[in-house]
């Protein structure tokens, strides 16, 4: 992992930000990305305080002309990609299917599948005409489950799997990897968002077999091992992280 050159989208806060933090401290070298300049130069100067090389770019993952500058700028400046992780993600607007529109779901799709799509296509790009490279989408517990009152946000982390089965088998003649970690309830910005009040999110890690929430930084630990040459067999594959609620 030492010397690495990882791409991180959706990097400023949550999974994304302790991902970031973790490949730091493993000596990766980092492109980091979102939509926040302060908070992304706050960022680096937290990863280069850990001992290695660091930069941030402003990225909109709905805007192929701002991935497509991440990935070249990554290249340029390291010669080579890696490993991304494209954790870029919104909720979108909760509720009954009744009450969603073109725009509840454009608002999703355009991050979730179109932002995926786009990461997908220039890390691909590279890592194909290199022979190497592991990428991660994030999905979700919901990713292969349904969910009543958030069926834009399901039915985009299905998306985002089947874009990872497919991208694994485009990449894997050309030894790049391609995986997914999905989550179940992680006590991020997002899921305070999406639960709304403190008991909602309260009922929702009650909902959860080891009845607590993860944490981010237990999904970096999983990404760092998909990510690395100790899972050089696995590819296409959705890895579950989700205190036992697929078991259910």
């Amino acid at each position: 992992m030492r010397s690495s050159v990882v791409v991180i989208t959706g990097a400023l806060t949550g999974i994304g930000r302790a991902t970031a933090l973790a490949f730091a401290r493993e000596g990766a070298r980092l492109v980091v990305s979102g939509r926040r300049d302060d908070a992304g130069q706050a960022l680096v100067t937290e990863l280069r305080a850990l001992g290695t090389e660091a930069e941030f770019m402003r990225t909109d993952v709905r805007q192929e002309s701002d991935v497509q500058a991440l990935i070249d700028r990554t290249v340029k400046r390291f010669d080579r990609l890696d490993i991304a992780v494209n954790s870029a993600g919104t909720e979108g607007q909760p509720g009954p299917l009744t009450d969603q529109s073109a725009q509840s779901y454009a608002a999703t799709f355009d991050t979730n599948v179109l932002g995926t799509i786009l990461c997908l296509k220039h890390e691909l790009r590279v890592m194909t005409a290199q022979r190497s490279g592991s990428i991660i989408n994030l999905s979700s517990t919901m990713g292969s489950r349904g969910a009543a009152g958030a069926s834009i946000y399901v039915a985009s982390k299905h998306a985002v799997e089947g874009l990872t089965k497919s991208a694994a088998l485009e990449g894997a003649s050309f030894g790049v990897r391609v995986n997914a970690v999905a989550p179940g309830p992680v006590d991020t910005e997002l899921l305070n968002r999406f639960a709304g009040s403190a008991d909602r999110k309260a009922a929702m890690a009650q909902g959860v077999p080891l009845k607590r929430l993860g944490t981010p930084e237990e999904i970096a630990q999983v990404i760092l091992f998909v990510a690395s040459s100790r899972a050089e067999f696995l590819t296409g594959e959705i890895i579950h992280l989700n205190g036992g609620k697929t078991a259910l």
